[in-house]
């Protein structure tokens, strides 16, 4: 698939959810990184709390992590109905990398503690400035020639995760992103009409 310049608007258009992913080299690490550094750094977030955490995962703790998700699956999934789950864990192996977003709970609390009339309200905020660096960060990947997507294995696999890459524990993990080259177009999404999505007032 070869990838024309894209700007912005290009970036948001095309992003989506990319399942067929390889890991050939499309940038190299190090880029990688620069580009999640980019996104956490400059990503918005309620009262500037910086509650975003991220850890990215090449090679080996890539594999690892997808071989302890399938595992936990395997003990909730029905032996007769788990070949889908264990050919879509085998797609996300055959990725780049994957990120794992985390959100800080010693700030949420301490910002809990600090301004207690909204206490009730700093979880949903959190969740989401974790949600807008996600979407940097996807966007970002969609950039540099990526195919990614989203996924939401916690909690089963939290205990694991925290221990084979020594997570503090007051980061919660919130959603996995595995990402690497695409290796088949999206098919076209129907798009609902805008006039029943957008009000303008003048």
């Amino acid at each position: 698939m070869i990838k024309t310049e894209q700007n912005f608007y290009t970036a948001v258009e095309n992003r989506r959810s990319v399942y067929g992913i390889s890991n050939e080299v499309v940038v190299s690490e190090e880029r990688v990184e620069e580009v999640v550094a980019h996104a956490l750094k400059y990503a918005p977030s309620a009262f500037n709390s910086q509650s975003g955490r991220v850890v990215i995962l090449f090679g080996e703790n890539h594999d690892k992590l997808w071989n302890i998700t399938e595992a936990a699956l395997k003990e909730i999934v029905p032996a007769e109905n788990f070949q889908p789950t264990a050919e879509k864990m085998e797609s996300f192996r055959n990725g780049f990398g994957t990120v794992l977003f985390f959100e800080d709970q010693s700030i949420v609390k301490g910002l809990q503690e600090q301004f207690p009339s909204y206490a009730d309200k700093f979880p949903e905020y959190a969740l989401q400035s974790s949600g807008m660096l996600q979407y940097i960060i996807w966007t970002s990947l969609e950039v540099e020639g990526f195919g990614a997507s989203l996924q939401h294995y916690q909690p089963i696999i939290d205990e694991a995760v925290e221990k084979i890459w020594n997570i503090p524990s007051d980061w919660k993990l919130i959603a996995q992103m595995p990402f690497g080259k695409p290796m088949a177009i999206p098919a076209e999404k129907q798009k609902q009409p805008l006039e029943e999505r957008m009000k303008v007032f003048k």
